[in-house]
């Protein structure tokens, strides 16, 4: 399934979790396929304990950027505290008519509540900032390894 992470956000729950689903099943096949690569390098033929090394870092940076690009999501899905939407299921109704209604959501803004507010938004885009940067971070990372795995790959088909 071919999609931008941009439309991600716009999948409905089932969509989005079987999207999850296939996503995982792919991980955990590219998973295997490294840790039977680290293997190879661990063996007696090899001996290649840096390269292994490599490998097993990739491998947890590829979680740790799994683990935040899960938070970004949940992150998106919530929204900014001050933009999410109110839901009316707990308004009182006058007559069951639905356009009469009092709003329980309704309170008197004060410096108070717009401070609190304006925290609340920060922290969030905080939150969002830390996770972008940490899954940057972790593809620099892994970038970096997979370079040097593909060199030394690379000197190893050299001398064969």
């Amino acid at each position: 399934m071919q999609m931008s992470w941009r439309g991600f956000t716009d999948l409905g729950d089932s969509a989005y979790q079987q999207l999850c689903n296939e996503i995982t099943v792919e991980f955990n096949d590219c998973s295997k396929q490294v840790l039977e690569l680290e293997s190879i390098f661990l063996s007696p033929s090899y001996r290649r304990n840096d390269l292994a090394s490599l490998l097993r870092s990739v491998q947890v940076q590829e979680k740790q950027k799994l683990h935040l690009t899960a938070t970004i999501q949940v992150l998106k899905k919530a929204g900014r505290p001050s933009e999410r939407l109110v839901s009316h299921e707990k308004c009182k109704y006058r007559n069951d008519d639905r356009q009469q209604h009092e709003c329980v959501h309704v309170h008197e803004i004060t410096e108070a509540a717009g401070t609190e507010e304006a925290e609340a938004d920060a922290e969030y885009d905080n939150a969002m900032k830390e996770a972008i940067q940490g899954v940057q971070d972790a593809v620099t990372t892994i970038n970096d390894h997979l370079d040097e795995v593909r060199y030394e790959i690379a000197a190893l088909e050299a001398d064969y």
